[in-house]
């Protein structure tokens, strides 16, 4: 099928023929027999199992519709089977795209993909690893749970972590400033994304800019409620990877815009905001009474810091911090300025499990995420916040700190080293967050597409997230004929090291074999569609 692309092509043929499990149990139906019964001895368990390859057989072909312009009569061909052209069951709900992660996650179980296998690299992960490190202080995760918080905790959080965030900012950020940050200042949220929804339900009727590429959970985030209307903000020059003050302040008065959200380190270039630049955002956004939603989960992760680590010969206590970046510092009055601050366990503290993470913000703004949070979400764990007071110890955070940033920023070199041998650029070698934002248009075709280049790494049991997913077009407010991020992948060195050196090994079997037999795609498709026929 020469006008198809080759990664639609196990569509076709799961809808053309039975497939079996390794067990042999029927997963697609067959064709109806001749009086219209259909076989009625499938087991539980392979009616589940039909279900869900379905499912994603479905969520292949809409991603694929969704990021190619280019169409054929295949493709409707497909989607007729799939039952597009006469409704699908449940139509009173609105079918839900999946996230990045969760899609490349989706793709990799479809070929055998689990967490404890270790011949799988997960290097599309959105999450650090969470062991222990070398020079990092022990962590107690031993919890006894007390009567009282077995109740509901309350939606701002439980006061002791409260006082504990804002000392943490103060310290660190706002040492000598006549404004200090109180517990009436922090909101303590089940979740970073459960944050940024809490943000959003309080928004009134505006406009909210973004930046592209950005994190992929926006996309959703800022197309859920109506009041708000997202707005994308476009780089002039596609070769820079921030923005300046200037253009940044001509874009959102120009645009009238009353919020702006965008994650600092940048998820997923791994650039950062900092220094005057930051400070004139900040400024900015004071003096057109703009939001600011900083989304600061990686503040850690730094590698160009000036400070000497202990191991190397400085000093271990309070006059040595590693670098960490947090638009905080820049704040006049934190009760007035109309800066919110999106932070948490995550990731800086590599928790990810506590699902405990804050908004700091003017206290009205508190109480209004408060409110929300009775409707949305009810809170944050009550025993699993009690459990992260002694990580907001400030020794504790400095030691912590310090250990995962050399730990870290080696897993960058190795990558970064790795990707350069095997011919995938990296236009901004990142300087914070664990990502690797790689352009793909070196290799051979039809590798240089980021979603053809996902199923070719899922069957060497590898996982990166398309570049696609980063493109964010909440509600589909522009129209993209053809997605800028078509040729890049974010590659994650959040896992292990012996993940990585997986992956790289898996990745460059994968890409010699096509350096080897480059083809077009449609010499692809025919290749696999004899492999099928044959089987």
């Amino acid at each position: 099928i020469p006008s198809m692309p080759w990664y639609l092509s196990p569509l076709i043929y799961s809808l053309r023929r039975p497939q079996h499990s390794s067990a042999g149990h029927l997963l697609l139906a067959s064709s109806p027999s001749s009086s219209g019964s259909m076989s009625t001895h499938r087991t539980t368990s392979s009616s589940a199992a039909k279900q869900h390859h379905d499912e994603t057989v479905r969520s292949t072909y809409e991603t694929y519709v969704k990021y190619h312009h280019e169409k054929s009569s295949k493709t409707d061909e497909v989607g007729k089977k799939l039952g597009y052209a006469h409704g699908r069951d449940f139509s009173m709900f609105r079918r839900v795209d999946k996230t990045g992660v969760i899609y490349a996650t989706t793709r990799a179980r479809e070929h055998g993909f689990t967490a404890e296998d270790p011949q799988w690299a997960n290097m599309g992960q959105g999450a650090p690893e969470t062991g222990d490190l070398d020079g990092a202080p022990e962590r107690s995760f031993n919890l006894t749970i007390e009567p009282d918080d077995v109740e509901y905790a309350p939606n701002t959080g439980i006061p002791e972590l409260r006082e504990k965030v804002a000392n943490y900012y103060n310290h660190l950020y706002r040492q000598g400033k006549d404004s200090q940050y109180t517990a009436d200042n922090v909101c303590i949220v089940p979740g970073g994304r459960a944050g940024l929804t809490r943000i959003m339900a309080i928004l009134d009727h505006t406009q909210v800019g973004f930046f592209s590429p950005d994190y992929t959970a926006y996309e959703q985030a800022l197309g859920l409620f109506m009041r708000i209307t997202p707005s994308v903000y476009l780089h002039r020059d596609v070769n820079e990877a921030l923005m300046s003050p200037e253009e940044f302040e001509f874009q959102t008065v120009g645009r009238g815009i009353g919020a702006v959200l965008l994650s600092n380190p940048a998820n997923p270039t791994g650039q950062s905001l900092e220094g005057e630049t930051l400070h004139q955002y900040v400024r900015i956004a004071r003096k057109h009474n703009v939001a600011l939603i900083m989304d600061e989960f990686y503040s850690h992760y730094y590698y160009d810091g000036t400070n000497t680590s202990p191991l190397d010969g400085g000093a271990d206590d309070d006059t040595n911090w590693p670098k960490t970046v947090s638009s905080s510092v820049y704040i006049d009055n934190v009760d007035k300025d109309p800066v919110l601050i999106v932070n948490g366990l995550t990731k800086n503290w590599r928790c990810p499990g506590f699902r405990c993470c804050w908004v700091v913000a003017p206290a009205p703004i508190v109480e209004m995420l408060g409110s929300a949070g009775s409707f949305l979400d009810g809170g944050t764990n009550a025993p699993l916040q009690r459990l992260a007071l002694p990580l907001m110890e400030l020794d504790f955070i400095r030691r912590d700190a310090w250990a995962l940033q050399r730990h870290f920023k080696a897993k960058r070199d190795y990558l970064l080293s790795e990707l350069a041998t095997l011919g995938i650029k990296v236009k901004w070698q990142p300087t914070a967050t664990f990502y690797v934002w790689a352009d793909l248009s070196d290799l051979p075709s039809p590798l240089n597409d980021c979603l053809v280049f996902l199923e070719e790494c899922v069957k060497n049991k590898i996982i990166v997230v398309p570049g696609v997913f980063f493109d964010c077009n909440p509600r589909s407010v522009r129209h993209l004929d053809r997605s800028q991020c078509m040729p890049n992948v974010r590659f994650s060195y959040g896992p292990t090291f012996d993940n990585l050196m997986t992956g790289m090994h898996n990745l460059k079997v994968m890409i010699a074999k096509f350096r080897e037999s480059p083809m077009r795609a449609s010499a692809y498709i025919t290749r696999e569609i004899s492999k099928e026929l044959e089987e």
